[in-house]
């Protein structure tokens, strides 16, 4: 099937047009229902209990979260799985730092901690996985004429979803997030890594050390956290190779990057809906939504109607000729947008790309910066320099900025900036650039 899978995803549903793309989807949410219907309690219970019919039966599904995927673990999987078991395998291969085999020999677990702190656990059948490989070369946005890949994949943690990744043309080497940057280095120039796979997080404590990278990138590739525009040009910039994008949740592969580099939802995959701040449905181009997506392809654990708690913004179009929509970009979390109360005494929403795109484009000098809202109108943020020294400039032209883009909003925050090195979590967690503190706002 694996060459069959790559030239289907690489050359396949892309170019249907936009109506063809919908029946296809519909086609694939149908069956997948009827399966979940016939093997999960928790679908055989919901009406309509004969079926989807049309997309109105479709919309009438209630969305799903992480709370109510796992307190419903038990009922919502088709492969009669219980949390306490699978939970367990999970959580001792993490006390272990062992992330690779399969629960009762058949099924990938995924762990997922999320910015809230409650546990997420997430099933692929190993017949999937093992199909991953020609996914991976289809949907990475990767050019073959990088082949053989040889990769230094950098996370949190591993998993074995990603050891199935290797192949003869795929030499995946895995690094934990937390390594040291000297061995980080040294593995990147005695293995000739010629792809770098990385949260922007993990690329951006490289550039003070581009010079001692003597191995040739052709391409570093990023996940797992917001990429801005601003960064996608300083990573090109001081790398010397493409940089691209791929958008990957415990949830399910929701887009790769194309040719142009544009990222577009894997329609084929999954299917998404966009939703307002006030619950109203997004279709246009330039407006936030917040992700609801349907995975299309896993029958182990259904997820119809799945809230993510990311932000995006699609794009017009593609000159690639793809018809699956497209992304402009990913502002980030619905836990990241921070509020302020105006001079009007009105609340206003800032999404936290835009607070980014102010800090990132006010000096090249800013490697990282974490900002957090204590409070309402209390505005803390310490950033970490490419360069050691006096920053009294750089902080003060960063003060101006800063306020004078809230001033265009009329608000006009209690603003501390202060220079100090930022790390990656020791805990494993994601690196996260915005904090708010809801408890006091």
């Amino acid at each position: 099937m694996g060459f069959i899978d790559y030239f289907r995803l690489q050359f396949g549903f892309k170019f249907y047009s936009t109506k063809q793309i919908k029946a296809m989807q519909f086609k694939s949410i149908q069956g997948l229902y009827a399966k979940a219907q016939a093997s999960a309690p928790y679908y055989a219970q919901l009406d309509p209990k004969d079926g989807l019919k049309d997309w109105e039966d479709f919309y009438r599904l209630p969305l799903m979260n992480k709370t109510i995927l796992m307190d419903n673990f038990d009922s919502i999987n088709t492969a009669g799985l219980k949390r306490s078991e699978v939970e367990a395998f999970a959580l001792d291969k993490e006390a272990r730092k062992d992330f690779t085999g399969y629960f009762n020999d058949r099924y990938v677990v995924g762990l997922s901690s999320g910015t809230s702190g409650n546990k997420g656990l997430y099933l692929t059948d190993k017949a999937l996985t093992k199909r991953l490989p020609f996914v991976f070369l289809a949907r990475s946005g990767l050019s073959l004429r990088y082949l053989p890949f040889r990769i230094m994949f950098c996370l949190r943690v591993f998993s074995q979803g990603f050891a199935d990744i290797n192949s003869p043309l795929i030499k995946l080497n895995y690094v934990s997030t937390m390594t040291p940057i000297e061995k980080v280095i040294e593995d990147l120039n005695s293995k000739k890594i010629n792809v770098l796979m990385a949260p922007p997080s993990f690329v951006r404590l490289l550039l003070p050390h581009r010079d001692q990278i003597k191995t040739k990138l052709s391409c570093i590739v990023c996940y797992a956290e917001v990429l801005t525009k601003e960064e996608k040009e300083k990573f090109t910039h001081f790398f010397g190779c493409k940089v691209i994008e791929i958008y990957q949740a415990s949830e399910g592969q929701v887009a790769s990057a194309c040719k142009a580099g544009n990222l577009h939802l894997n329609e084929d995959l999954i299917f998404a809906e966009l939703y307002d701040l006030k619950g109203d449905k997004v279709t246009e181009a330039g407006i936030p939504g917040q992700l609801v997506i349907t995975n299309l392809i896993n029958e182990v654990q259904p997820l119809f109607r799945y809230r993510m708690n990311d932000w995006v913004v699609l794009k017009e179009s593609c000159p690639c000729g793809s018809h699956y929509r497209v992304l402009d970009h990913v502002i980030g979390r619905q836990d990241d947008v921070m509020m302020f109360m105006t001079s009007d005494h009105t609340l206003q929403h800032v999404f936290p790309d835009l607070i980014s795109r102010w800090i990132i484009t006010t000096s090249n000098e800013i490697r990282e910066f974490k900002a957090i809202q204590s409070d309402v109108n209390e505005f803390d943020l310490s950033i970490d320099c490419l360069h050691p020294g006096d920053q009294t400039q750089l902080i003060e032209s960063l003060r101006k900025r800063l306020l004078s883009e809230f001033e265009a909003f009329k608000i006009h925050p209690h603003l501390h900036i202060k220079v100090e090195s930022l790390s990656i979590p020791k805990d494993n967690s994601k690196y996260k650039r915005f904090e708010v503190r809801k408890e006091k706002l």
